[in-house]
This record gives structure tokens, sequence and C-alpha cells, in this order.
């Protein structure tokens, strides 16, 4: 006889000592994504931020260009876009202090850039050439992170050691919708949420996981409701108006850095281009469907509004393109020299102190190289300069 079998065990309802632990009502997200441009909040913001935002967005968009053209061109082995969805990889470079940590996906290189990473460095994991291809301390930008949301625990850990620490920091960890279908995405946020960890999860929704669109992949009213279940504050945002996804972001950070504990945002964006130049998105979407999608272009409804305001005018819009042009030649540039590579730079960085059996390996390769005369000499300036001629 089990428990509930026993004579007066049953209850058919929870005992008069349950309660919620968390109210869940301020933790709901609005109905419909957050926005500002547009709106006449629109009038009280920071001119100077968004006049920021937009240069951005538009040396963003080349960037994009640049990069998917040189990977038609074989300088790169691969390279996921995020063109359309400019306006969430700025606003979340722009939010954090320079204290605080990003933990990108691999999608997230523009919001490493506008963190201030070289582009050639953000793109050098991309090309397949040297690990990470950035030291992440410079910057405070971890590794861009290739496996789906397995960044989102490492941003937890880190925040949570910095508050313990005594730190001032906050971790925003970017990810996209289809990392919400692994398991390392709820861990994240349920130990987030039980430490209180000064984390912004932040999810970029552009509609679909390589093929998959959002609605094979969860029956929630959107991403956003998933932080109820986990006890933090959900928040929707449209992931096109640069303004508002600041806002929120900015917002979220704020509360974190004061103790208030972990936020799940969802911007609401679109994928324009393909998956990756390997992919090809004809096959599961329509034309029809990514026009309309063009139609709210981060960067022209930052231009309407900025324009609307008189902070904008055919000079400035030159000016801009003008300076985007200039990134995007000296990109090419410098991508188009070849690498010098060194096999020997695979046991760089592996662990702070090799282990014996990778000081075995690198002295088996040493020795063959040495034996074939391909060793090359010591890079001038240590494994970040002086890698390309």
């Amino acid at each position: 006889m089990t428990v509930l079998e026993q004579p007066g065990s049953y209850r058919p309802s929870p005992p008069p000592a349950w309660q919620p632990r968390t109210d869940p009502a301020p933790l709901l997200p609005d109905a419909e994504p957050y926005r500002l441009l547009g709106t006449d909040a629109a009038d009280g913001l920071d001119p100077d931020l968004l006049r920021r935002l937009y240069g951005q967005l538009v040396r963003g968009r080349r960037y994009n260009t640049q990069a998917t053209a040189l990977t038609r061109q074989g300088r790169l082995a691969v390279y996921p876009s995020s063109a359309g969805q400019e306006a969430c990889e700025v606003a979340a470079a722009l939010a954090l202090e320079e204290r605080d940590w990003l933990f990108p996906s691999y999608r997230d290189t523009l919001a490493a850039v506008v963190r201030g990473l070289d582009p050639v460095q953000a793109l050098t994991l991309l090309r397949g050439d040297w690990h990470t291809g950035y030291d992440p301390h410079e910057h405070r930008v971890a590794p861009l992170c290739t496996p789906l949301a397995t960044q989102l625990p490492h941003a937890v850990g880190l925040a949570h050691a910095a508050r313990l620490k005594g730190d001032d920091v906050v971790a925003l960890a970017m990810v996209g919708d289809g990392g919400t279908s692994e398991g390392d995405f709820h861990e994240a946020l349920n130990f987030a949420a039980v430490w209180r960890a000064p984390v912004v999860f932040f999810v970029q929704n552009n509609g679909f996981a390589i093929s998959v669109p959002l609605a094979k992949q969860t029956a929630a009213p959107s991403l956003a409701h998933k932080a109820v279940g986990y006890g933090m504050p959900g928040r929707l945002v449209d992931g096109n108006d640069a303004a508002a996804v600041h806002q929120v972001l900015a917002e979220a950070v704020r509360r974190a850095r004061a103790g208030g504990g972990p936020t799940l945002v969802e911007a609401v964006t679109y994928r324009i281009d393909a998956h990756t130049n390997a992919d090809d998105a004809t096959r599961y979407r329509s034309d029809a469907e990514v026009e309309a999608w063009r139609a709210h272009d981060p960067i022209a409804l930052l231009e309407r509004e900025l324009t609307r305001r008189e902070l904008l005018d055919d000079a400035a819009i030159r000016d801009e393109q003008e300076a985007a042009e200039r990134m995007a030649a000296d990109l090419r540039e410098r991508m188009n020299q070849d690498p010098v590579l060194d096999p020997m730079e695979l046991f760089t960085h592996v662990y702070a102190e090799q282990t014996a059996q990778l000081r075995e390996q690198a002295a088996q390769l040493r020795a063959e190289l040495t034996a074939a005369g391909e060793l090359p000499g010591p890079l001038e300036g240590g494994p970040q300069e002086g890698r390309q001629r």
C-alpha cells in the first residue's frame, strides 16, 4: 500500500500550507512586443544615443554584407549573417558597461565588434584559423559559441562568481530561438533564478532554427513567457526597434546590477539572409515573407525617426555610409592577406599550464615538423599579432 492509498491520506487539492513562491503577474511579458520608434514615447529619447545607434546599425549592415562576400570568395569557411538583426546586436553591446561581460553565440560577431573587438579577430574562428581568435579578457567578450546554448551556463557561472567576489559585474548572454530548446537553456535559467545571479538572457527570435519554424519548437505564448516558470521577469520587445531593444536591455542590466536577479528578454526579429552560406532558405520560407520583413528594416525605422526629429540629414547619412565603406575596405584588405599558420599553436591556451599528455604531443609534433623542415619561426608580437603577411 502506498502513502496515497492509506485511509485519510488523499487530498483533492494541495494542502493549505501550499502557496506560490513568487507572484507570477509581475513576471509576465507584455501581450505585444514593446516598441518606441513611431510612438509618442520616442520624442523623449536621447538624440545622442539615437545617432550612435544609427551609426552602428549602418556599419553593422555593411559588416554583414562584407563578411558574406568574403565567404563567397573563400576567405571565410562559414558566416552566419545577422543582417536584419543588427538592432539586437548593436543594442546588446551598447547596453553593457565596460566591466560587464558579453557571451555571444556564433551569429553574434557584430555584437562583439560593437563591443570593441577587431573585426578580423571576430571572424578568425569562422575562418577556421586559431582557436577563438581574440583574448576574451581584453574586451570581456567570451569565446564565440558554436554549440547551441552552452554559453548560457557559463554566463551564469561567471556572474555568480563575480557577485560572490563582490565585483559589480553583469553578464549578458545571447542565444537564438533554436537554443531555447536545448537543456543548457533551461539549466542556466533555473540556476540563475535560484542564485539571483546578475545575468540577462537575450533571445533573438529570428523565426527559424535553421529550417525549423518557432511553432514546431514550442507551444508557449512566447519565449519570454518561459521566464515565469523559473521565477524571473520576461520581456518581449520589437527586435528591429533599436531604441526599444536598448532600453529594455539597459533596464535589465541595471536591475541585475542592483541585485534584482536575472531577466529573460525576447526580441522578435527576422533573419533576412539564410542560416549560413551552406543553407538554402528558399526551401522553407517564401520570398514574400522575407520582403514583408524588409519593410520593417531596423535601419529604415531609426532613420525615419531621426529624420522626423531633424536629427539626421542627407549629409549625415552619407557620412555614416562612407564610414561604413572605409570599415569594409579595411576588413576586406586585411582578410585578403594569407595567414601565417603555426601548427604548434594547437597547444596554445588549451590549459593555463599544459598537461603532461599535451607536452608529449607537442614535442612529438615539433620533432615531426623539424624533420620535415616545416617548423615556422616565432611570430613577432605574440599570437595575436603578426599572423598575416
